[in-house]
């Protein structure tokens, strides 16, 4: 028995997220990550094995690098053939880009210290191929304002104001250890680390920071509407087709949930 921790990339367009769902299409399943690779688990082991990811991404949501580990009941394929072995069962929007053998007791849930996401932003006229993985806006945000508002984001919060109804978390509190705007050509980049999200949280909080500031208002504002803790002050919800699941850090602060 070997736990086997897997990196893996996808293209969420034609997923509805990644936890399985087998009951949510009246009653019949839909078309998750976790699914996905749990078929090309059981393809590839003769029998059924449970996948845990390091979180969830929503629906349409994209991942360079999520996390998730397996317990194999076999020892016979070296586990940097994995990916190979994997990609054979899989469908091209889903790849397995490493492997790795980690201790037993290993989770990628509960052993990772924070998650990275990337959330793109075109400023000009994007590419037809493009269009699945960026927001379109159209015009050129003030970056320096911009990272002025998210400098209230860093540290311990609240994260109310930017929770979906119905997000179950017992705690609304996140550690938020950066989250910064970049340029990249005509590519606005918001990049946000945290212990933690709440289900639609950086969403919610790219599309505010966006629309303030289209707005005119001044980074103060964004405090204002943080402390409210009160979802009717936030802006719009970036829609998902920009965001990516950047990184999965384990070597970090282990920081509550």
């Amino acid at each position: 028995m070997r736990n086997i921790l897997l990196t893996l990339s996808y293209d969420g367009t034609d997923f509805c997220g990644w936890q399985r769902q087998d009951f949510a299409d009246k009653g019949k399943a839909v078309r998750t990550v976790q699914q996905t690779v749990e078929d090309a688990l059981e393809k590839l082991h003769k029998t059924k094995i449970p996948l845990q990811g390091s979180g969830r991404t929503d629906s349409g949501v994209h991942a360079f690098a999520q996390a998730a580990n397996f317990i194999s009941p076999i020892d016979s394929i070296p586990v940097e053939k994995y990916p190979v072995a994997l990609n054979c069962f899989l469908p091209d929007d889903v790849r397995i880009m490493s492997a790795e053998e980690v201790s037993e007791g290993f989770s990628s849930r509960t052993n990772a210290t924070s998650r990275i996401y990337r959330y793109f932003i075109h400023t000009g006229n994007p590419f037809a191929s493009q269009m699945r993985y960026v927001w379109p806006v159209h015009y050129k945000p003030d970056i320096e304002k911009l990272n002025k508002m998210a400098s209230y984001l860093r540290g311990e919060r609240d994260c109310t104001t930017f929770a979906a109804a119905g997000d179950q978390s017992l705690s609304m509190f996140r550690y938020i250890d950066d989250a910064h705007f970049y340029q990249d050509g005509e590519l606005l980049v918001f990049e946000i680390e945290a212990n933690a999200f709440l289900w639609k949280m950086v969403r919610s909080i790219t599309g505010s920071l966006i629309h303030f500031e289209r707005m005119g208002k001044e980074a103060e504002y964004f405090k204002t509407v943080l402390e409210s803790k009160d979802r009717k002050f936030a802006g719009p919800t970036a829609p998902a087709q920009g965001l990516f699941l950047y990184k999965i850090k384990f070597d970090g602060i282990r920081r509550h949930v």
